[in-house]
């Protein structure tokens, strides 16, 4: 395995999804299955609100226009729910912070936070356990957001939109196991060189073992990785007779010059891609032909407009992206910061008319079916468990398009929802 210094890993663009947000250790959750105590004290703390404001802190690694993303939809969330009065008359202040990629500025902006902001929303930080550490000290303090780490996910003040347990989805391979049996005997893998990559992968290769699936090429990458790094991996897997080359979990900066180098190399395997590879740029750069028939597989919407006129939240999306940042492209942290401020402002109208942040964490713990007004499959933030639910997707003709998916009308609004989402044993505890 490759290394490379924190320091450049963190200086490359393109780290996406993938990044991890430090040692897992240093935040220290409940035992599994804990019940969440609210502070007493919490119901009597109003820091951060006013008659006519809430201010909600973002702190995010704004890196390049990457992780940018979820600071512009939790700011593009706030405005849209503005424009109609605010929660329960309040108007969203979002207070925007830049970690600079040092664990020691997220938890100084933590900390900070604590003291002026009524909770955190829409955060998104390479270096999560450092909040995490100031969060477990100060359970008061209500966080909704998205983490690519597991333990911070535990903490009984985290409430995500997109809950990681740990485990995979069994029907999007399900499918791809009917339609290629003996394709999924030959299963080719990269995943970056950062924890929280090799953790989700570790729970997909335990589901797709779990399923019957064969791994023939299971191999690390570098955050440095270009077109010549991929080439390598591709020779690789062409020799082992690798079927299918799985690329969910791998951002555009590096899906393009892998499905580059595997065209170059006359390789000519099933490709399935996931939500972080989803984007307005990966078509384009790679060329139709390169792509096309690729599979897609996520458990959110076609948000960068393919499903705008059939479900309404994603119109509302790309609008409300553009009056708060014009010309921004939407990217999967986009959404990640719209939908945490969503499921803040849903809790925040039932916390009560004078909320407080006791009421606030007890209104998010009675939450316990969210989809983002159906922008994405359907999770129990109170539980943080996620279903079963998927979309999926191929590209077709130059596009995006979803696979005879069910109807948007329909009771799983457009998605999927077979078989089961298997948790390996010990995930989650």
């Amino acid at each position: 395995m490759r290394t490379v210094s924190w320091k450049m890993r963190l200086a490359a663009a393109g780290v996406a999804a993938l990044v991890g947000s430090g040692a897992a250790t240093a935040v220290v959750p409940p035992p599994a299955g804990a019940a969440a105590k609210i502070p007493a004290s919490a119901f009597s703390t109003h820091t951060g609100i006013t008659p006519t404001t809430v201010k909600v802190g973002n702190i995010s690694t704004q890196l390049e226009t990457l992780f940018t993303g979820a600071t512009v939809g939790t700011e593009a969330y706030a405005a849209y729910v503005d424009a109609k009065g605010g929660v329960n008359g309040r108007k969203l202040v979002v207070t925007s912070q830049n970690t600079n990629y040092s664990g020691t500025a997220d938890a100084q902006l933590t900390q900070a936070a604590v003291t002026k902001d009524f909770a955190l929303v829409g955060s998104f930080s390479v270096t999560a356990t450092s909040a995490g550490q100031v969060l477990t000290k100060n359970p008061q303090m209500p966080d909704v957001a998205v983490t690519v780490s597991p333990t911070f996910n535990r903490l009984p003040n985290l409430f995500s939109p997109f809950p990681l347990q740990g485990g995979w989805q069994e029907g999007p391979l399900v499918y791809l196991k009917q339609k290629y049996p003996q394709g999924v005997k030959k299963i080719g893998e990269l995943v970056a060189d950062e924890p929280s990559a090799v953790d989700s992968w570790n729970g997909e290769k335990a589901t797709m073992e779990h399923l019957g699936y064969g791994i023939a090429y299971d191999n690390t990458y570098p955050i440095s990785a270009k077109y010549e790094t991929f080439v390598t991996d591709v020779v690789a897997m062409k020799a082992k007779g690798v079927k299918m080359v799985f690329i969910e979990q791998i951002p555009p900066l590096y899906t393009a010059p892998l499905i580059k180098a595997i065209n170059s190399q006359d390789f000519h395997p099933v490709i399935v891609l996931g939500a972080p590879s989803y984007s307005d740029t990966l078509i384009p750069t790679v060329g139709d032909t390169a792509i096309d028939g690729a599979y897609l597989s996520q458990e959110v919407t076609l948000y960068l407009g393919q499903d705008a006129k059939a479900v309404p939240a994603v119109a509302t999306f790309l609008h409300w992206v553009q009056v708060a940042r014009p010309g921004w492209k939407p990217t999967l942290f986009t959404l990640y910061g719209w939908v945490s401020a969503e499921l803040f402002s849903e809790a925040l109208k039932n916390a009560g008319k004078d909320p407080s942040r006791g009421s606030l964490l007890q209104a998010l713990s009675k939450i316990t079916t969210f989809t983002g007004t159906d922008i994405e499959a359907p999770v129990d933030p109170a539980a943080k468990t996620q279903s079963n639910c998927y979309l999926l997707g191929r590209v077709v003709n130059g596009q995006w398009s979803r696979l005879d998916d069910p109807p948007v009308s329909g009771k799983t609004h457009g998605f999927r929802c077979t078989n089961e989402y298997y948790l390996p044993p010990g995930a989650g505890s």
